[in-house]
């Protein structure tokens, strides 16, 4: 289960449960990291989520406002009932909206259509209420054609007419122009300053629609990338009993290197599968999955390893569907080293996790613990799936017996920390956190060479709000592990979180760039710090980085409701000049 960033519960969210797709539209000063995630949001945003999802028709007016009501089904109210030409035009309306309580909306329709013939040009505000209401009723017939239109004759007349924005968005979403919905819904959701729950879902279901397609083009088509040398090792880094991930042995190195070391021992056989180790090693690791492909091939003695690895890499590269074949056959071979088999299960798991298939990656894991049972890797990784899940207490429980395993498994202690305090944090009870911060000071006691366990001990104390001590576990970090972009991404956010201090705050997800130019996490989140700021192509710029580095089409997808988020807003602003307050 290893990743760039850490990772969240699948029911997780940022504060007032928003989705991540708002950290492209909010507004705010950032106020919340936590497990790895980001969220830029108000600090008036959780006082204001009660009763944000209701809407009220504004009451004895005859014209809406621009910050009239969205989302009622019902026709805007009467209004003034004189004998000029915007009096009977008042009138029609009263008797259509007559007719659409009564649910007679054929009848409705033709009385706002007399309204819209008999109101004088100019009144642009009493207009655009009558095509409304007429949209009003058209929507109850499912007449979506007839909505949009409608609905666009009263934004041509009142360009903040929230309900009419509202309408058409769901038209759109009826007629799948879910483009179209996006920048509506988008319009409406600035307008309503993001306190309506009701536009804010549509928004997030059609954000994510439409990153899930363009991810779903966009991945089976992407071209294959290595990542960086620092992610291959941190993610090899979190298996204790990988078979293909230990170093070559002394009489397994070729010729031409124990020639070097002065050593005299035996020709091995020409196996591709040691080549492919031995450029592991050197960090050569583009020639790997070729070299592993000669073994396997001419059915060599190292088949099922050669097998493991090139699955491995082809994870590593984004390419699962070459990559379970690979897995498949290496679990299926009884004869196999059970260790190696043990540990594709756990590869095969943790890709259905990211494909989100809890049920299989559950099963997976499940079966790898009954044919290794004494395979510390097994709990660890599961432990982290029970954590993805919300299943704190069986985390525990993996954390546990991992630890009793290996003892010496600072990773595992550190994560048991993190799965504790989770638990501690999200039930509110003062003691449980206290106890499970004394045990992260336990951990980095106990192996302060762990830099797992500062990272994660700083996510819990700047969810405390601690931030300077949160600031001196990051900097324990980056003196143990220097090249780890992800923590300068996180020692940045906290910047802007503690100090409101942008400027330090990007100088240090800069750095993280400088040290791995396919950290995406790090674009990601200078693109959310872009829009924060009201630079949006600079943004869309920085999302559209990241999505080229995605390594699974889930995570693409995510990215993907980043830029169009972003995007959606700079359509937004030409239509409408409305643009969120930035920081």
């Amino acid at each position: 289960m290893a990743a760039s960033k850490p990772v969240e519960p699948a029911g997780g969210g940022g504060p007032a449960g928003l989705s991540r797709w708002q950290l492209a539209l909010v507004l705010g000063a950032p106020i919340l990291l936590g497990a790895g995630a980001i969220y830029l949001w108000g600090r008036r945003a959780a006082r204001r989520a009660k009763g944000a999802s209701e809407r009220k028709t504004p009451e004895g007016r005859a014209s809406p406002g621009p910050g009239g009501d969205a989302g009622s089904g019902q026709p805007d109210g009467p209004g003034h009932e004189e004998m000029s030409p915007l009096g009977r035009a008042q009138a029609a309306k009263n008797k259509g909206n007559k007719y659409f309580k009564a649910g007679k909306y054929e009848s409705a329709i033709q009385c706002y259509t007399e309204a819209i013939s008999l109101c004088p040009p100019e009144k642009n505000l009493d207009l655009s209420t009558f095509y409304q209401n007429r949209a009003a009723a058209y929507e109850q017939l499912q007449k979506w054609t007839e909505v949009a239109q409608d609905c666009t004759k009263a934004v041509e007349l009142n360009p903040k007419y929230v309900k009419a924005l509202f309408r058409r968005a769901k038209a759109h979403e009826k007629l799948d122009n879910k483009k179209e919905c996006l920048e509506d819904v988008t319009a409406v959701c600035i307008l309503e300053a993001f306190q309506n729950q009701q536009s804010m879902l549509l928004a997030d279901k059609v954000l994510k629609l439409l990153g899930k397609e363009k991810a779903k083009e966009k991945y089976k088509n992407r071209e294959p990338l290595m990542p960086s040398p620092q992610f291959i090792k941190s993610y090899f880094s979190s298996f204790t009993d990988d078979i293909i991930s230990q170093p070559l042995l002394k009489g397994e190195k070729s010729d031409e290197d124990k020639d070097k070391e002065g050593e005299a021992s035996e020709v091995k056989e020409n196996s591709g599968y040691l080549r492919a180790k031995q450029y592991m090693e050197e960090e050569n690791y583009d020639k790997i999955i070729s070299e592993s492909t000669k073994e396997i091939e001419a059915k060599g003695k190292y088949m099922a390893e050669a097998l493991l690895l090139r699955a491995t890499f082809y994870l590593l590269i984004g390419n699962a569907s070459a990559a379970k074949p690979d897995l498949d056959q290496v679990i299926s071979m009884e004869d196999a080293n059970v260790k190696l088999r043990a540990n594709a299960l756990i590869k095969r798991g943790s890709m259905y996790m990211q494909q989100q298939q809890p049920v299989l990656s559950t099963q997976d894991f499940n079966m790898a613990a009954d044919i290794d049972p004494q395979n510390a890797d097994v709990y660890h990784h599961r432990g982290q799936l029970k954590i993805l899940l919300d299943q704190i207490e069986e985390a525990v429980e993996d954390f546990d017996e991992c630890i009793r395993l290996r003892p010496n498994s600072a990773l595992a202690q550190a994560q048991k920390c993190f799965a504790l305090y989770r638990q501690a944090y999200t039930g509110s009870n003062a003691l449980t956190v206290q106890a499970a911060m004394k045990g992260f000071e336990d951990v980095i006691k106990k192996f302060p060479k762990c830099a797992e366990g500062y990272a994660l001990y700083a996510q819990a104390l700047t969810d405390q709000q601690q931030f300077g001590k949160a600031d001196e576990m990051y900097d324990k970090c980056i003196d143990l592990e220097p090249d780890n972009a992800t923590t300068y991404v996180h020692k940045g956010l906290l910047q802007l979180q503690w100090k409101q201090d942008l400027d330090k705050g990007l100088e240090l997800i800069s750095k993280a760039i400088e040290i791995d130019n396919k950290c995406d996490f790090a674009y990601e989140t200078m693109g959310t710090i872009e829009v924060q700021r009201g630079n949006l192509d600079k943004a869309i710029e920085m999302f559209n980085k990241a999505i080229n580095l995605a390594k699974s089409e889930m995570e693409m997808a995510h990215l993907y409701s980043l830029c169009d988020a972003a995007y959606a807003q700079t359509e937004v602003a030409k239509k409408y000049g409305l643009k969120p307050p930035t920081l």
